[in-house]
Order: structure tokens, then sequence, then C-alpha cells
């Protein structure tokens, strides 16, 4: 609840406050034409970062592996693209560190070790997957789930009937 109260109240009056104190710095003029320049420039920044992303998650797909990391970093450059979209100087700013490659990925690091996500790997040209977890709650920080799987037939009707006796 105070999550949506930060953004959906807080945010916007911080916002606003702090562009009219740049407003009576720098004049109106000049506070709209440094809005719409971040907007710009985190366009372009987005537009690189994105390509460099699918580009690397293309390379992982092709390998045989499955690219998590770049699946948390574009989802990261979206909320970064929208933050960018949004008029204001904080959100700018969260927005620019969500696009610079090497904070996102320290972000992207964090969150995947924090355990709030879990990220899954394949080998390729097999069935194997290993899972990993991170979690706060246990006392393995590490912990590596290794498993295979095979699809068994599945048996006639008259062996899965219990039999009366």
């Amino acid at each position: 609840m105070r999550l949506l109260f930060l953004i959906f109240i807080a945010v916007p009056i911080l916002e606003m406050l702090l562009l009219f104190k740049v407003a009576d710095h720098i004049g109106g003029l000049n506070t709209a034409v440094l809005v719409v320049l971040t907007a710009a420039i985190g366009i372009q920044v987005l537009r690189q970062q994105g390509l460099s992303t699918i580009t690397r998650a293309q390379q992982r797909l092709d390998s045989g592996e499955l690219p998590g990391q770049e699946i948390m970093e574009g989802l990261f450059l979206a909320i970064g693209g929208a933050f960018l979209l949004t008029p204001g100087f904080i959100t700018d700013t969260l927005g620019f560190i969500f696009l610079i490659g090497p904070t996102r990925k320290q972000l992207v690091r964090w969150l995947i070790k924090s355990g709030k996500i879990a990220m899954f790997s394949s080998r390729s040209g097999s069935s194997s997957f290993t899972y990993t977890h991170f979690s706060s709650a246990r006392q393995e920080r590490d912990g590596v789930y290794e498993g295979e799987y095979s699809r068994e037939e599945e048996r006639p009707n008259s062996l899965n009937k219990p039999e009366n006796h």
C-alpha cells in the first residue's frame, strides 16, 4: 500500500516541486527544453542498449542457453524507458540508472541473488535442466538442483483400474 502511495502520489508531487525549483533557477522554457532533451537522449540510449541486449539474448539462445539475465535486463530497459518518458528529473534519473549497462546488470544480479526470482538454464541437446533459486531464508545460497526427465508411455486403462477382490 505504501509503495502505491509513493508511486502515484508522492513521486509526482516531488517531481513537480523539483521542476518548479529548477524553473526558478534556469527559467521555465529552459526547464522544459531540459526535460525534452533528457527524454530524447534516453530514447537513443534505450535503442542502443535494447539492441545490445537482444543480440546477447540471441547468442545465448543459439548456444542452447536460456537468456534469463537478458530477459530481466529487457524488463529493466522497458521500465527505464517508461521513466524517461515521464516528465521530471527524479524519474529521468531512475530511467538512466536502469538504462546504463553496468548499473542495470548489477541491479539484475542483485535481484537474482536476493531470491526474488529464479533462473533456469538448460543443456543443449539434452532433456536435463538446472534450476537455481537463491533464497535469503536458506543457509545455502548457491542451491543448484539438477535433474533429468523422460516421458513414460501411458499405461492401458486396464492396468490403472483397481482390482476388486
